[in-house]
């Protein structure tokens, strides 16, 4: 079963993932449920030259975070980790960028309403990532969620070149590696039956 066998993949072989196998992957992102059925995501693809480009702008983003302007200061303990990502993001054979089509810029003030209409686009493109990542792990691929992309945020939604908020991006490519299970909390730690 694909719950039980999907693993964080960081190393990846150098074939190629054909179109129609992308194609199926993003099918079934589409089927997640969302919220009064607005259906917030959007996917974009990059591969060969185009994934240098934007792995390119994560790197210049990285930098500016660590040595100029940082953005996010109270978060930079975590840039070590983003540079690995960054590394897995160069390896890849391909990146899906993952936008809320309803989202506005992170960094901006909103009211109430926009903000719970926010949160609840964020859980149905969570919802539509983890279906996208259960089918990629039935077709063979392996994927990593990666969050990193919110140190260079400024950097790849210019690149991108679009007005919807940058939630995530997942690498995507058939797995050089068959890494163990991470340990997870048990049942009685997360379950309370009331």
């Amino acid at each position: 079963m694909s719950i039980e066998e999907r693993r964080s993949i960081r190393k990846y072989t150098n074939q190629p993932v054909e179109k129609a196998v992308i194609e199926e992957v993003i099918r079934a992102a589409a089927l997640a449920p969302s919220a009064k059925n607005r259906q917030p995501w959007k996917y974009l693809v990059y591969a060969g030259a185009e994934k240098e480009k934007l792995v390119d702008q994560m790197e210049i983003g990285l930098y500016r975070e660590r040595e100029v302007s940082p953005i996010l200061p109270e978060s930079a303990f975590g840039l070590p980790d983003a540079y690995n990502t960054l590394r897995i993001m160069r390896e890849a054979p391909m990146i899906l960028v993952v936008l809320n089509t309803n989202g506005r810029n992170p960094y901006e003030e909103i009211d109430t309403d926009h903000r719970i209409s926010e949160i609840c686009d964020s859980l149905s493109i969570g919802a539509s990532i983890e279906n996208l990542i259960l089918k990629a792990t039935e077709l063979g691929l392996g994927t990593l969620w990666i969050a990193n992309t919110f140190f260079a945020y400024p950097e790849l939604v210019e690149y991108i070149g679009t007005e919807h908020q940058l939630v995530s991006a997942i690498a995507l490519g058939y797995p050089a590696e068959e890494p163990n299970a991470r340990p997870r909390k048990p049942l009685e730690e997360i379950l309370e039956f009331m």
